[in-house]
């Protein structure tokens, strides 16, 4: 996940899939078990027999799941390792491309897709205006720009989270993106572990040391002090906007901003 602390660099290195892809390979194992994200997801824009983009994939490990149903399945990422092994993960798979690119740019052309998803990556709120334009840019009328992001007013993870970033303000991001057009619904997620190894390994690489050190603490605890099949419950946000396929509302972004539905520039 992309620090949410400076805005003035156009890629900032993620602080965990950038340095630790086996831990975070196990993150992405252990989140969601039950598919509560997924579903929500589906109940707000299905995507079967449409064109997906994916938007900070990072080594593409939610591109297979679009590919089961979508038309086309289109990874965006701006770390060119990251892009290697996102292509590794699809290779063989029909009608799944991933690109090197950023969200404030995307390789993609004008009206040419009918969902962009993007989650726990770049969409963190204020600041993020540019990558909004250009989600609007690439997806047709009717089509939904999908963001998740972890609830950092659910509990515990929240908890931990506003620890290290204290200047961060929930209700101030949820109020940009109302402002922006977006709906959001709050997911109960369960994530689960194999063993407390694997916790250890994924809290270490999400938090500070010292919250780390409490988060796997309070962890053990919840789980009995069991040292195998450890479960965490972790909240998260799905904001969604459908671009307009008439006369643009007001309030919605493209009233205020023509340069959403402008040609790409080179």
């Amino acid at each position: 996940m992309v620090s949410w602390l400076s805005r003035r660099a156009e890629v900032l290195p993620s602080p965990n899939i950038w340095y630790y892809r086996e831990a975070y390979e196990l993150e992405n194992r252990a989140q969601d078990v039950d598919g509560e994200v997924w579903r929500v997801l589906r109940e707000e824009c299905d995507w079967t027999g449409r064109d997906v983009l994916d938007v900070g994939c990072g080594d593409g490990f939610h591109l297979p799941y679009f590919a089961r149903d979508a038309r086309s399945v289109v990874g965006v990422e701006p770390y060119e390792p990251l892009v290697r092994e996102a292509q590794k993960r699809v290779d063989g798979l029909p009608r799944v491309e991933v690109h090197k690119g950023r969200a404030q740019r995307l390789p993609l052309d004008d009206a040419s897709v009918d969902v962009v998803h993007a989650r726990t990556a770049y969409f963190f709120g204020p600041g993020c205006e540019p990558g909004l334009r250009e989600a609007e840019r690439v997806l047709r009328p009717g089509g939904a720009l999908l963001i998740v992001d972890l609830d950092v007013t659910s509990e515990p993870y929240g908890s931990w989270m506003r620890e290290d970033l204290p200047h961060y303000d929930p209700p101030a991001v949820e109020r940009f993106f109302e402002r922006a057009g977006f709906g959001c619904r709050r997911v109960a997620t369960r994530w689960a572990f194999a063993d407390a190894a694997a916790a250890e390994a994924v809290l270490k690489i999400e938090f500070s040391a010292p919250v780390a050190a409490r988060a796997i603490a309070e962890v053990l605890q919840r789980n009995g002090n069991r040292a195998r099949d450890l479960t965490l419950p972790v909240g998260y946000r799905v904001h969604t906007r459908v671009k307009p396929t008439g006369l643009v509302l007001p309030g919605h972004s493209a009233a205020s901003d023509s340069s959403s539905s402008s040609p790409r520039m080179p």
